[in-house]
């Protein structure tokens, strides 16, 4: 299969993840979600390569086990790319969705699971969709390259500013924020037993283990690595060397 033909089976099997995600299983509901570039041939090749099941005359469309995982791949590299770009490269808009586009047909699960590691196995997109998880994240994996870790890593008396807060639960995210616990605010760790006790703008907060586990903050000392500490530091040119900077995680 060519490089151009892999990237058209790519696009089909992402969006019948999204589709999964919203409970969808017709093939109409497809046809509507990709007007411009649908083809029945697709169809038959997915379900030629065992990726796609279709039923009750073709009306019915999903992904097989095999067309799940190789969707979950995909998923998870285009969000963790997101995430990088938005957090680590200060990047957005147009740039973050085209960039992290590329990305996820190119990178081996290798590097996907070290910017995974890197990142502090994050859980959700900038756009509050779920990561899938990998396997670096069962293992809770973790290097000293590693920009962003939990809060309950940092050492008693040591601060550092939230980078984001891996929580589904609407209720936990109005009560943190009530608290002015949000991405981007400096915070210190008091106390870490019985409880832990943080401060935040100026008030010691009291949380529990649970909370605090899904606080992630921004490493204090960031790597000096080549390529990669300017556009940390500055991100003036934040996405322009994107490629040298994923270059830096495949070993």
């Amino acid at each position: 299969m060519g490089v151009t033909q892999k990237v058209i089976h790519d696009e089909y099997i992402e969006q019948l993840w999204y589709m999964k995600e919203q409970g969808e299983i017709s093939i109409d509901f497809l046809k509507s979600a990709m007007p411009e570039s649908f083809d029945e041939k697709v169809i038959e090749e997915l379900f030629n390569f065992g990726l796609i099941d279709l039923s009750q005359n073709a009306l019915i469309i999903k992904l097989t086990e095999s067309g799940e995982a190789q969707a979950r791949q995909l998923i998870r590299a285009h969000r963790l790319a997101e995430r990088l770009i938005a957090d680590v490269l200060g990047g957005g808009g147009d740039d973050l969705e085209k960039i992290a586009c590329e990305f996820e047909h190119t990178v081996s699960g290798e590097l996907v699971n070290s910017i995974c590691t890197l990142l502090g196995h994050p859980k959700e997109c900038p756009h509050g969709m779920p990561i899938p998880e990998g396997e670096c994240c069962k293992l809770a994996l973790k290097t000293e390259l590693s920009l962003i870790v939990p809060l309950a890593d940092l050492k008693l008396g040591e601060s550092a500013r939230i980078a984001y807060i891996n929580c589904r639960n609407d209720q936990q995210i109005h009560k943190l924020e009530g608290l002015c616990i949000r991405p981007g605010v400096l915070v210190k760790l008091h106390q870490n037993y019985p409880t832990y006790v943080i401060e935040c703008e100026g008030a010691s907060i009291a949380l529990d283990k649970e909370v605090i586990a899904n606080i992630c903050v921004w490493k204090n000392s960031m790597p000096a690595v080549e390529g990669a500490n300017s556009k940390i530091s500055d991100k003036k040119n934040n996405v322009k060397g994107l490629s040298k900077f994923f270059h830096l995680f495949k070993k």
